[in-house]
């Protein structure tokens, strides 16, 4: 049998570090992180359990658990690559198929769903959907997949927890 490995939970209160809307991890007295690779760590390290979203790293025998605060969401796609089908690649770095049926707006956001999580388009993402989507008279949005056009509907607000 192994041994059970220690582990530390820092709560969400006591993080000093929370994703922004827009997907930008900030410090709460340094303000945005800059360096680009512990950026793309941190993303790295997402995971989520029954209490939220939060940060994971083993070390010297200890698991730390950093539940961290995010405005929006904690995952984001950055970018898209098309080709034959089209993949959103995430945040955390996993790629996923664009499903069309998935996607929904939310005051004027673009978001899908996987599974139980809400991921978020970036400006940046799109950009790269920007060809894919089409707009009518009625203020009705389309993503055209594969020859086939798809409304994306329009979700109210959750409320707040």
């Amino acid at each position: 049998m192994g041994k059970k490995r220690k582990e530390r939970i820092i709560p969400r209160e006591q993080a000093v570090f929370g994703l922004d809307a827009r997907g930008h991890w900030q410090h709460v007295e340094q303000g945005r992180f800059e360096n680009p690779r512990i950026i793309a760590y941190f993303h790295s390290c997402i995971r989520k359990d029954e209490h939220g979203y939060h940060l994971v790293q083993d070390h010297a025998g200890i698991r730390e658990k950093v539940y961290f605060p995010c405005e929006d969401t904690a995952l984001f796609v950055f970018d898209v690559i098309k080709g034959d089908d089209v993949v959103l690649v995430l945040n955390t770095g996993r790629r996923e198929p664009l499903r069309p049926r998935k996607l929904f707006i939310r005051d004027d956001v673009l978001y899908t769903r996987l599974g139980e999580h809400r991921v978020r388009f970036t400006e940046n993402a799109l950009v790269r959907m920007a060809d894919l989507l089409e707009f009518d008279g009625d203020e009705s949005t389309f993503v055209r997949v594969r020859g086939r056009r798809y409304r994306i509907p329009e979700e109210p607000r959750e409320p707040a927890p």
